[in-house]
């Protein structure tokens, strides 16, 4: 016997990753099963017209990462958007990057392939999701409030009110939402390949609404993407070595925290100290990213070089102790998923995939029933940022996946959706775990923190859970942080997750009770 685990933020989409690893099939396998899921299931946060980001191990192997972001239309430059001041957030003109996910499905399935000896089937890998598409599941809370918070800026949207909403009403919680569209699309991608979503009817279909939305993606763009391998950045800690994603995801911010947070750490530190050097590390790391991240083309340096000893040492003498450094920084906000799985060989994922802005861009694909992203807002219409809009290129992703090997052999996955709180979340329940030696169940779900501006607030400070709050305002005021409370367990903390295979082949997992998910682990035959 061994086994195998999964952790999902929505149930249904935790147990169709399972079911799969049940099966005998691998992690990756079971993850597309997931990720049709949660498309489905939550379509709020993440779906087929979204980026992915894969971080993929097999036991004793360096990690291998696919970058399934999506970059911007061959039409999408400066003079398209020139009588805007800045790119829109909503409707078609904010639909300007090609939807990467589904190459990235095809991709790393290619890979199980090749590697681990998979044998896919789409039909059976998609088979629960149609089944909640057709059927139809109970609308979450989560869903219900999104759907009712962003109605007035939705609801003359292109296909969203078509399809997300009910005679012009936003979901309920409790009720039952079907989509009929997107178990279309699964079907079609099932009997025609992955590819048929960037060569085939299904791409020409997509391309000729997004076009008649006022969007600048063409059906060539779509011909000419396709997910690919990525830059894997580690960082060496006193317990193991933190994995992470290269550019453009914001993969270095999170490794840098860990990495200098492990450098300045004292055993003797109360819960305060903790928190107020992991927050000072945070903005460090920040600042080192909004200088540094952009699409790859765009990079003249070397990413590696930032996490050094030499250079994670010299930061250390820019955190202070006894005061917060001031924060006027804007935040990026953020709606994702992610997910974890091991299978029976040991083969880890660990993957996030997202819209970015909850519904995306809100232009939705009726015959499909496919939300559109809004990567291309991390794009800057000033000719001179770091970001700036051109064709072809990727912007700026908050998307980051992680993974660590510690030196005793354990082997961890873990992340969050989130927006600007995913390195910041991915620091709390890492170093609960590590240095406090929490559960990965009680380290995901004690209460958390986040820096900056997200989902819509106007407030650039530190936002902390109201029973953490009560415990730090003091000593967090008389340091100069500018603190808010907000309720605990908020959805703005992200829903993270967390998987950890020891020696032994035991594993534990963790969901977040934030969210509507579950972990599971469980044990399967292995002959």
């Amino acid at each position: 016997m061994v086994q195998v685990a999964f952790t999902a933020p929505h149930e249904l989409a935790s147990k169709s990753g399972l079911n799969i690893l049940q099966q005998g099939g691998t992690a990756i396998e079971a993850m597309v099963a997931a990720a049709a899921s949660i498309s489905v299931v939550y379509p709020h946060m993440t779906g087929m017209g979204g980026d992915g980001f894969w971080l993929i191990q097999k036991p004793g192997e360096e990690p291998y990462a696919i970058n399934a972001a999506g970059c911007s239309a061959q039409a999408a430059t400066l003079d398209f958007y020139r009588e805007e001041k800045q790119i829109p957030c909503r409707g078609g003109r904010a639909a300007l990057t090609v939807a990467g996910a589904v190459s990235g499905w095809h991709h790393a399935l290619s890979w199980a392939e090749e590697n681990l000896d998979a044998q896919v089937n789409l039909e059976q890998l998609f088979e629960e999701a149609i089944g909640f598409a057709e059927q139809g599941v109970e609308v979450t809370e989560s869903l219900a409030q999104a759907s009712d918070a962003k109605l007035a800026e939705l609801l003359c949207v292109d296909g969203y009110k078509t399809t997300f909403l009910n005679d012009l009403k936003p979901l309920k919680k409790g009720e039952i939402f079907k989509q009929p569209g997107q178990a279309r699309l699964l079907r079609k991608l099932a009997e025609n390949g992955l590819l048929d979503f960037y060569h085939g009817e299904i791409a020409q279909t997509i391309a000729t609404a997004l076009e008649a939305s006022g969007s600048p993606i063409r059906v060539q763009d779509f011909h000419d993407y396709k997910a690919d391998v990525m830059e894997v950045l580690t960082c060496d800690v006193s317990f193991g070595t933190l994995y992470n994603l290269g550019a453009p995801t914001q993969g270095l911010a999170s490794l840098v925290i860990l990495g200098l947070y492990d450098r300045l750490y004292q055993p003797g530190w109360n819960e305060e100290q903790k928190i107020h050097h992991l927050v000072e590390c945070t903005k460090q790391a920040f600042m080192l990213r909004d200088r540094l991240i952009t699409d790859p083309q765009r990079i003249s340096v070397n990413l590696s070089d930032y996490l050094t000893e030499d250079f994670l040492r010299s930061l250390t003498h820019k955190v202070t102790a006894d005061k917060a450094l001031h924060w006027p920084y804007v935040a990026q906000p953020g709606d994702t998923v992610w997910m974890g799985a091991i299978d029976q060989n040991g083969v880890m994922v660990s993957y996030i995939q997202s819209l970015y802005w909850e519904f995306g861009c809100g232009v939705t694909i009726p015959e499909y029933g496919l939300v559109w992203n809004n990567r291309g807002v991390g794009f800057s219409l000033d000719a001179s940022h770091l970001n700036a809009l051109s064709p072809k290129m990727k912007p700026f992703h908050t998307l980051n996946p992680a993974m660590c090997v510690f030196d005793d052999g354990r082997r961890m996955v873990y992340g969050t959706m989130g927006g600007e709180g995913q390195p910041q979340t991915q620091a709390a329940i890492l170093s609960r775990y590590v240095y406090e030696g929490l559960s990965p169940k009680v380290a995901v779900a004690e209460p958390r923190w986040l820096l900056g501006r997200t989902w819509g607030d106007a407030q650039n400070n530190l936002k902390v859970e109201e029973s953490l709050y009560a415990r730090l305002v003091d000593d967090f005021k008389a340091k100069g942080h500018d603190l808010e409370s907000v309720a605990d367990h908020s959805e703005m903390m992200g829903h993270a997750g967390m998987l950890v295979l020891d020696v032994s082949g035991e594993i534990e997992c963790a969901s977040d009770p934030r969210s509507d998910g579950q972990a599971y682990s469980i044990e399967i035959r292995n002959d």
